[in-house]
This record gives C-alpha cells, structure tokens and sequence, in this order.
C-alpha cells in the first residue's frame, strides 16, 4: 500500500477513535445533542474523515472502504450545509457507520 494512502488511513482512525473518545462509555444522544461543543468536536472529525477518504480516492478509486463517496459527501453536507446538519442523521451515521468504517481502516491498515 501506498505510503500516503496510509498516512490518510491512519488520519481516519484517530478522527474515529477521537470520536469514540468524545462520546464516552454512555453514548447518550440527549448529552450529544445538547452540548454544542461536542457536536461541534464531532463534526469536525467527521470532516477529516470524509476529507482523507476523498484523497484516497483521488489515488486509488477502488479502494475497499464501502460507501467511500457517502463519507465524502457527508462531509460536504458538513462544511457547506452548516446550517441545515441533522443531529438524527449525524447520531445514526456515528451509531451504524463509523463502527463499520473503522473496521474497515483496521484491515487496510494491517493487510
């Protein structure tokens, strides 16, 4: 693998493992939704995913991460759509997705 295919991996991961950290043990929507400055925190690492994810992808478009232009797009939807963010959606993707992402990362990194 390409050195700098992993580099943008391993950006991936610390993003997904700040989340994690973020949330804490009781990954409590209510807490999530109403402390700005998590949301905010959470946000942001959600773009650094989906901004690494979209560079892997200009150096190799088949690489193995399933819905690697819904991450992408998320983030877009992120930076330019501010204002229209959806906390519900944004707790689905880090409740469904991101454990599945990271998976993912975790092989890459190691094959």
């Amino acid at each position: 693998m390409q050195h700098e295919i992993l580099k943008y991996l391993y950006d991936i991961q610390e993003s997904i493992d700040s989340i994690t950290e973020f949330l804490g043990d009781t990954r409590d929507f209510k807490v999530y939704q109403s402390s700005k400055i998590l949301r905010r925190a959470i946000e942001r690492e959600l773009e650094i995913i989906g901004e690494a994810t979209n560079r892997i992808l200009k150096i190799d478009p088949k690489i193995e991460i399933a819905d690697s232009r819904r991450i992408v797009n998320l983030r877009n939807w992120v930076i330019h759509g501010y204002d229209k963010v959806d906390d519900v959606i944004i707790w689905g993707i880090l409740s469904r997705d991101i454990p599945r992402l990271k998976e993912q990362v975790e092989k890459l990194i190691n094959k």
